[in-house]
């Protein structure tokens, strides 16, 4: 799959990932995430010490929620695979097998919170679902596909 897009009948015919494998990619994902928090957070209380207030409330989104979207969507949108996606041969594509944009890109992220949110079930959602789509892959019209080496 060298071209960016895919056909409808290649699409049609590629294996959508299972649970296990996306937990998986999603382990791997964390491991780095966790660390470019730690870093962010040295950079920002070596040299100015510990937020308090309104500053705290300003550093806590950043640290969850500005880093982790910036990670996983500028991934998606720059090759559809963020690094534990390549370790365990996962792609991101649209529902058409088209290359991911910021909309869809952003979309998912925040479908993605709200599976997490309600204990996991978006994310359970793949055992049940004829198409082993999770909700925030419907949500956003895209599709998690596995890739050959």
């Amino acid at each position: 799959m060298t071209d960016q897009s895919m056909t409808s009948q290649t699409l049609t015919k590629s294996v959508a990932p299972g649970l296990l494998r996306r937990l998986g990619a999603i382990f791997y994902d964390s491991l780095l995430l966790t660390a470019l928090v730690f870093v962010a957070t040295a950079a920002i209380t070596l040299p100015l010490g510990n937020p308090s207030g309104l500053w705290l409330l300003f550093f806590q989104i950043f640290l969850f929620e500005i880093i982790p979207l910036v990670f996983f969507c500028w991934f998606w949108i720059s090759g559809g695979q963020t690094l534990g996606m390549r370790a365990w041969r996962l792609k991101l594509v649209s529902m058409e097998g088209q290359p991911v944009d910021w909309r869809q890109a952003l979309k998912r992220h925040f479908a993605a919170i709200l599976s997490l949110l309600v204990f996991g079930l978006g994310f359970l959602w793949i055992v049940f679902d004829s198409d082993k789509l999770a909700w925030h892959d419907r949500l956003s019209g895209t599709r998690l596909i596995l890739i050959k080496n």
